[in-house]
Protein backbone atom coordinates (compact mmCIF):
# COMPACT_ATOMS: atom_id res chain seq x y z
CA UNK A 1 0.00 0.00 0.00
CA UNK A 2 1.22 3.46 -0.85
CA UNK A 3 0.30 6.29 1.49
CA UNK A 4 1.18 9.65 -0.04
CA UNK A 5 1.29 13.02 1.65
CA UNK A 6 0.46 14.87 -1.52
CA UNK A 7 -0.97 14.18 -4.94
CA UNK A 8 1.70 12.78 -7.28
CA UNK A 9 3.27 15.29 -9.61
CA UNK A 10 4.57 14.23 -13.01
CA UNK A 11 8.31 14.46 -13.52
CA UNK A 12 7.89 16.95 -16.37
CA UNK A 13 5.89 19.21 -14.06
CA UNK A 14 8.87 19.35 -11.69
CA UNK A 15 11.12 20.16 -14.64
CA UNK A 16 8.82 22.91 -15.85
CA UNK A 17 8.12 24.33 -12.41
CA UNK A 18 11.26 23.91 -10.29
CA UNK A 19 9.77 26.13 -7.59
CA UNK A 20 7.45 23.22 -6.72
CA UNK A 21 10.35 21.21 -5.45
CA UNK A 22 10.42 20.80 -1.70
CA UNK A 23 13.80 21.30 -0.06
CA UNK A 24 14.86 20.13 3.38
CA UNK A 25 17.75 20.92 5.69
CA UNK A 26 20.65 18.47 5.81
CA UNK A 27 23.97 18.59 7.67
CA UNK A 28 26.92 17.53 5.49
CA UNK A 29 30.68 17.29 5.85
CA UNK A 30 32.49 17.95 2.56
CA UNK A 31 35.40 17.40 2.56
CA UNK A 32 35.93 15.51 5.82
CA UNK A 33 36.90 17.60 8.83
CA UNK A 34 34.76 19.25 11.48
CA UNK A 35 35.54 22.72 10.13
CA UNK A 36 33.75 21.70 6.92
CA UNK A 37 30.47 20.82 8.64
CA UNK A 38 27.61 22.89 7.27
CA UNK A 39 23.82 22.91 7.00
CA UNK A 40 22.52 22.96 3.41
CA UNK A 41 19.24 22.41 1.59
CA UNK A 42 18.53 19.46 -0.68
CA UNK A 43 15.42 18.11 -2.43
CA UNK A 44 13.20 16.11 -0.14
CA UNK A 45 13.92 12.38 -0.60
CA UNK A 46 11.25 9.98 -1.87
CA UNK A 47 10.62 6.44 -0.60
CA UNK A 48 10.88 3.56 -3.05
CA UNK A 49 9.49 0.04 -2.86
CA UNK A 50 9.77 -1.35 0.67
CA UNK A 51 10.87 2.00 2.08
CA UNK A 52 9.40 4.68 4.34
CA UNK A 53 10.04 8.39 4.58
CA UNK A 54 10.67 9.52 8.16
CA UNK A 55 10.36 13.09 9.38
CA UNK A 56 13.23 13.12 11.87
CA UNK A 57 12.48 15.03 15.05
CA UNK A 58 15.60 14.43 17.10
CA UNK A 59 19.08 12.93 17.01
CA UNK A 60 21.77 12.22 19.59
CA UNK A 61 25.55 12.35 19.48
CA UNK A 62 28.15 9.69 20.14
CA UNK A 63 31.94 10.01 20.39
CA UNK A 64 32.02 7.94 17.21
CA UNK A 65 30.43 10.87 15.34
CA UNK A 66 33.43 13.06 16.06
CA UNK A 67 35.74 10.39 14.65
CA UNK A 68 33.60 9.91 11.53
CA UNK A 69 33.38 13.63 10.80
CA UNK A 70 37.17 13.83 10.93
CA UNK A 71 37.71 10.70 8.82
CA UNK A 72 38.89 8.58 11.73
CA UNK A 73 37.46 5.33 10.37
CA UNK A 74 39.50 5.39 7.16
CA UNK A 75 38.17 3.19 4.38
CA UNK A 76 35.31 1.96 6.58
CA UNK A 77 33.41 5.21 6.11
CA UNK A 78 32.28 7.59 3.41
CA UNK A 79 35.21 9.77 2.41
CA UNK A 80 33.19 12.87 1.60
CA UNK A 81 29.72 14.42 1.37
CA UNK A 82 28.84 12.67 4.64
CA UNK A 83 25.58 13.25 6.47
CA UNK A 84 26.69 12.53 10.05
CA UNK A 85 25.07 10.99 13.16
CA UNK A 86 23.76 7.48 13.64
CA UNK A 87 20.96 7.96 16.18
CA UNK A 88 17.64 9.51 15.21
CA UNK A 89 13.91 9.29 15.90
CA UNK A 90 10.80 10.69 14.25
CA UNK A 91 7.55 9.71 12.59
CA UNK A 92 6.69 8.10 9.29
CA UNK A 93 5.16 10.56 6.81
CA UNK A 94 5.03 8.38 3.70
CA UNK A 95 5.15 4.67 2.85
CA UNK A 96 6.48 3.36 -0.44
CA UNK A 97 4.99 0.48 -2.45
CA UNK A 98 4.97 -2.86 -0.69
CA UNK A 99 5.28 -1.49 2.85
CA UNK A 100 3.03 -3.54 5.11
CA UNK A 101 4.57 -3.20 8.58
CA UNK A 102 4.09 0.53 9.05
CA UNK A 103 1.55 3.32 8.76
CA UNK A 104 1.86 7.07 8.40
CA UNK A 105 2.15 8.59 11.87
CA UNK A 106 4.04 5.69 13.45
CA UNK A 107 6.85 6.89 15.71
CA UNK A 108 10.07 5.08 14.92
CA UNK A 109 13.78 4.93 15.64
CA UNK A 110 16.43 3.88 13.13
CA UNK A 111 18.67 0.83 13.49
CA UNK A 112 22.40 1.54 13.66
CA UNK A 113 23.19 -1.42 11.39
CA UNK A 114 20.69 -1.34 8.53
CA UNK A 115 21.68 -4.79 7.21
CA UNK A 116 22.06 -6.77 10.46
CA UNK A 117 18.64 -8.18 11.36
CA UNK A 118 19.93 -10.83 13.77
CA UNK A 119 22.37 -13.64 14.32
CA UNK A 120 26.16 -13.34 14.60
CA UNK A 121 28.14 -10.45 13.19
CA UNK A 122 29.67 -10.74 9.73
CA UNK A 123 31.51 -8.44 7.37
CA UNK A 124 28.42 -8.06 5.21
CA UNK A 125 26.09 -7.38 8.14
CA UNK A 126 28.38 -4.76 9.65
CA UNK A 127 29.07 -2.94 6.40
CA UNK A 128 26.21 -0.41 6.44
CA UNK A 129 26.46 1.91 9.46
CA UNK A 130 24.42 5.08 9.75
CA UNK A 131 26.54 8.21 9.77
CA UNK A 132 29.56 6.19 8.68
CA UNK A 133 29.56 4.05 5.56
CA UNK A 134 26.09 5.39 4.68
CA UNK A 135 24.53 8.78 5.36
CA UNK A 136 23.18 9.38 8.84
CA UNK A 137 20.30 11.21 10.46
CA UNK A 138 21.42 14.84 10.78
CA UNK A 139 18.63 15.90 8.44
CA UNK A 140 14.95 16.76 8.46
CA UNK A 141 13.80 13.81 6.32
CA UNK A 142 15.38 10.44 5.60
CA UNK A 143 14.33 7.32 3.73
CA UNK A 144 14.70 4.01 5.60
CA UNK A 145 14.11 0.41 4.48
CA UNK A 146 11.02 -0.79 6.31
CA UNK A 147 13.12 -3.44 8.11
CA UNK A 148 15.67 -0.91 9.41
CA UNK A 149 13.40 0.90 11.88
CA UNK A 150 11.62 -0.07 15.10
CA UNK A 151 8.78 1.45 17.15
CA UNK A 152 9.54 4.01 19.85
CA UNK A 153 8.53 3.07 23.43
CA UNK A 154 5.33 5.00 24.08
CA UNK A 155 6.53 6.75 27.26
CA UNK A 156 9.53 8.40 25.57
CA UNK A 157 9.57 11.70 23.70
CA UNK A 158 11.52 12.08 20.46
CA UNK A 159 14.72 13.36 22.09
CA UNK A 160 14.77 10.51 24.60
CA UNK A 161 14.07 7.96 21.86
CA UNK A 162 16.93 9.31 19.77
CA UNK A 163 19.43 8.32 22.48
CA UNK A 164 18.75 4.59 22.06
CA UNK A 165 20.19 3.18 18.78
CA UNK A 166 23.91 3.25 19.61
CA UNK A 167 24.75 3.98 23.26
CA UNK A 168 21.77 2.22 24.83
CA UNK A 169 21.98 -0.84 22.59
CA UNK A 170 25.73 -1.11 23.17
CA UNK A 171 25.16 -1.14 26.94
CA UNK A 172 22.28 -3.61 26.57
CA UNK A 173 24.40 -6.05 24.56
CA UNK A 174 27.28 -5.79 27.04
CA UNK A 175 25.18 -6.19 30.18
CA UNK A 176 22.23 -8.33 29.08
CA UNK A 177 22.72 -10.02 25.70
CA UNK A 178 26.32 -11.18 26.12
CA UNK A 179 26.59 -11.72 29.86
CA UNK A 180 23.01 -12.13 31.16
CA UNK A 181 23.72 -10.05 34.25
CA UNK A 182 21.23 -10.62 37.07
CA UNK A 183 20.61 -10.12 40.80
CA UNK A 184 23.62 -12.17 41.93
CA UNK A 185 26.11 -10.16 39.86
CA UNK A 186 28.16 -6.97 40.16
CA UNK A 187 29.01 -4.53 37.38
CA UNK A 188 31.64 -1.77 37.16
CA UNK A 189 30.97 1.20 34.88
CA UNK A 190 33.33 4.02 33.93
CA UNK A 191 32.48 7.69 33.60
CA UNK A 192 29.24 9.44 32.75
CA UNK A 193 28.90 9.10 28.99
CA UNK A 194 25.86 7.60 27.34
CA UNK A 195 26.99 3.96 27.34
CA UNK A 196 28.10 4.11 30.97
CA UNK A 197 24.81 5.58 32.17
CA UNK A 198 22.74 3.07 30.22
CA UNK A 199 24.92 0.29 31.62
CA UNK A 200 24.12 1.49 35.15
CA UNK A 201 20.41 1.60 34.34
CA UNK A 202 20.27 -1.82 32.68
CA UNK A 203 22.36 -3.47 35.40
CA UNK A 204 20.13 -2.05 38.11
CA UNK A 205 17.04 -3.00 36.10
CA UNK A 206 18.38 -6.58 36.14
CA UNK A 207 18.95 -6.43 39.90
CA UNK A 208 22.77 -6.33 39.85
CA UNK A 209 24.99 -4.32 42.17
CA UNK A 210 26.73 -1.41 40.43
CA UNK A 211 30.06 0.29 41.11
CA UNK A 212 30.69 3.47 39.12
CA UNK A 213 33.75 5.65 38.62
CA UNK A 214 33.87 9.30 37.64
CA UNK A 215 36.13 12.33 37.90
CA UNK A 216 33.99 14.57 40.11
CA UNK A 217 31.86 14.41 43.24
CA UNK A 218 28.96 16.05 41.42
CA UNK A 219 28.89 13.41 38.68
CA UNK A 220 29.25 10.61 41.22
CA UNK A 221 26.19 11.86 43.09
CA UNK A 222 24.23 11.94 39.84
CA UNK A 223 25.35 8.37 39.17
CA UNK A 224 24.04 7.45 42.60
CA UNK A 225 20.70 9.03 41.70
CA UNK A 226 20.26 6.66 38.74
CA UNK A 227 21.19 3.56 40.70
CA UNK A 228 24.94 3.21 41.27
CA UNK A 229 25.51 1.93 44.81
CA UNK A 230 29.29 2.27 45.16
CA UNK A 231 31.17 5.30 43.86
CA UNK A 232 34.87 5.87 43.14
CA UNK A 233 36.52 9.15 42.16
CA UNK A 234 39.30 7.96 39.84
CA UNK A 235 41.15 11.28 40.11
CA UNK A 236 41.51 10.74 43.84
CA UNK A 237 42.00 6.98 43.72
CA UNK A 238 44.65 5.99 41.19
CA UNK A 239 44.21 2.32 42.10
CA UNK A 240 40.45 2.34 41.55
CA UNK A 241 40.50 -1.10 39.96
CA UNK A 242 41.68 -2.72 43.19
CA UNK A 243 39.17 -0.61 45.15
CA UNK A 244 36.35 -1.90 42.95
CA UNK A 245 37.63 -5.46 43.39
CA UNK A 246 37.39 -5.07 47.16
CA UNK A 247 33.97 -3.39 47.07
CA UNK A 248 32.59 -6.37 45.13
CA UNK A 249 34.04 -8.81 47.67
CA UNK A 250 36.25 -10.83 45.37
CA UNK A 251 36.09 -8.84 42.14
CA UNK A 252 33.28 -7.67 39.87
CA UNK A 253 31.56 -10.01 37.44
CA UNK A 254 31.58 -7.54 34.54
CA UNK A 255 33.48 -4.37 33.72
CA UNK A 256 31.96 -2.16 31.03
CA UNK A 257 35.17 -0.50 29.82
CA UNK A 258 34.44 2.70 27.93
CA UNK A 259 37.86 4.27 28.33
CA UNK A 260 40.33 2.19 26.36
CA UNK A 261 44.08 2.62 26.69
CA UNK A 262 44.18 4.27 30.11
CA UNK A 263 41.47 2.20 31.81
CA UNK A 264 41.88 -1.39 30.66
CA UNK A 265 44.69 -2.31 33.08
CA UNK A 266 42.54 -1.14 36.01
CA UNK A 267 39.58 -3.03 34.57
CA UNK A 268 41.66 -6.22 34.70
CA UNK A 269 42.44 -5.54 38.36
CA UNK A 270 38.77 -4.95 39.17
CA UNK A 271 37.31 -8.10 37.60
CA UNK A 272 37.02 -11.40 39.46
CA UNK A 273 38.67 -14.62 38.40
CA UNK A 274 36.56 -15.93 35.54
CA UNK A 275 34.87 -12.56 35.06
CA UNK A 276 34.44 -10.50 31.90
CA UNK A 277 35.53 -7.14 30.52
CA UNK A 278 33.44 -5.65 27.71
CA UNK A 279 35.55 -3.27 25.63
CA UNK A 280 33.44 -0.50 24.16
CA UNK A 281 35.22 2.84 23.96
CA UNK A 282 38.60 4.30 23.08
CA UNK A 283 38.10 7.75 24.58
CA UNK A 284 41.48 7.62 26.37
CA UNK A 285 43.31 6.10 23.42
CA UNK A 286 43.16 3.19 21.00
CA UNK A 287 46.59 1.60 21.40
CA UNK A 288 47.90 -0.02 24.57
CA UNK A 289 50.08 -2.90 25.72
CA UNK A 290 47.92 -5.90 26.54
CA UNK A 291 48.59 -7.27 30.03
CA UNK A 292 48.55 -10.90 28.99
CA UNK A 293 49.74 -12.45 32.30
CA UNK A 294 46.85 -11.01 34.34
CA UNK A 295 44.43 -11.83 31.52
CA UNK A 296 45.50 -15.48 31.67
CA UNK A 297 45.94 -15.73 35.42
CA UNK A 298 42.43 -14.42 36.11
CA UNK A 299 40.85 -16.32 33.20
CA UNK A 300 39.24 -13.09 31.99
CA UNK A 301 36.83 -13.06 29.08
CA UNK A 302 37.69 -10.03 26.94
CA UNK A 303 34.66 -9.20 24.80
CA UNK A 304 34.37 -6.30 22.32
CA UNK A 305 30.95 -4.79 21.70
CA UNK A 306 29.97 -3.08 18.43
CA UNK A 307 26.42 -1.89 19.14
CA UNK A 308 24.05 -4.77 18.21
CA UNK A 309 21.55 -6.16 15.71
CA UNK A 310 17.88 -5.40 15.10
CA UNK A 311 16.62 -8.36 17.15
CA UNK A 312 18.67 -7.23 20.14
CA UNK A 313 17.45 -3.67 19.63
CA UNK A 314 13.84 -4.85 19.56
CA UNK A 315 14.33 -6.80 22.79
CA UNK A 316 15.91 -3.75 24.43
CA UNK A 317 13.09 -1.44 23.33
CA UNK A 318 10.54 -3.87 24.78
CA UNK A 319 12.41 -3.90 28.11
CA UNK A 320 12.73 -0.09 28.10
CA UNK A 321 8.98 0.20 27.57
CA UNK A 322 8.11 -2.46 30.14
CA UNK A 323 10.25 -0.93 32.88
CA UNK A 324 9.60 2.69 31.93
CA UNK A 325 13.33 3.40 31.73
CA UNK A 326 14.08 7.05 30.99
CA UNK A 327 17.37 7.97 29.26
CA UNK A 328 19.54 10.67 30.80
CA UNK A 329 19.75 13.71 28.52
CA UNK A 330 22.47 16.27 29.16
CA UNK A 331 21.57 19.07 26.75
CA UNK A 332 19.60 19.64 23.55
CA UNK A 333 20.88 21.79 20.67
CA UNK A 334 19.02 22.78 17.49
CA UNK A 335 20.26 21.29 14.22
CA UNK A 336 21.65 24.69 13.24
CA UNK A 337 24.03 24.43 16.23
CA UNK A 338 25.32 20.92 15.48
CA UNK A 339 28.93 22.13 15.55
CA UNK A 340 28.44 23.60 19.02
CA UNK A 341 26.88 20.34 20.17
CA UNK A 342 29.88 18.37 18.89
CA UNK A 343 32.25 20.77 20.65
CA UNK A 344 30.27 20.28 23.86
CA UNK A 345 30.58 16.51 23.48
CA UNK A 346 34.31 16.72 22.79
CA UNK A 347 34.86 18.83 25.93
CA UNK A 348 33.72 15.84 27.98
CA UNK A 349 31.81 17.80 30.58
CA UNK A 350 28.44 16.33 29.74
CA UNK A 351 26.44 13.95 31.91
CA UNK A 352 24.28 11.77 29.70
CA UNK A 353 23.42 12.20 26.06
CA UNK A 354 24.00 15.34 24.01
CA UNK A 355 21.03 15.64 21.65
CA UNK A 356 19.82 17.55 18.60
CA UNK A 357 16.29 18.85 18.07
CA UNK A 358 15.42 18.76 14.37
Amino acid sequence: MVVARRAPVALNAYLLLPEWKITVKVAVVEPLGIDNLKIIERPEPRPGAGEVLVRLRAASLNYRDLLMINGGYGTQQKRGDLVPLSDGAGEIVECGPGVTRWRVGDRVVGCFFAAWPGGPASEERLRATLGGSVDGVACEYRVFPQDAILPVPAHLDDVQAATLPCAALTAWVAVISQHAIGPSHSVLTQGSGGVALFAVQFARMAGAAVISTSSSTEKLERLRAIGAQHLINYNEDQNWGQTAFALAGSGVDLVVDTGGAQTLSQSFRAVRVGGAVSIIGVVTGAKLPLHVPILIAKYITLQPVIVGNRDQFAAMLTAVGHHGLTPVVDRVFPLAELRAALDHLKAGKHFGKVCIAI
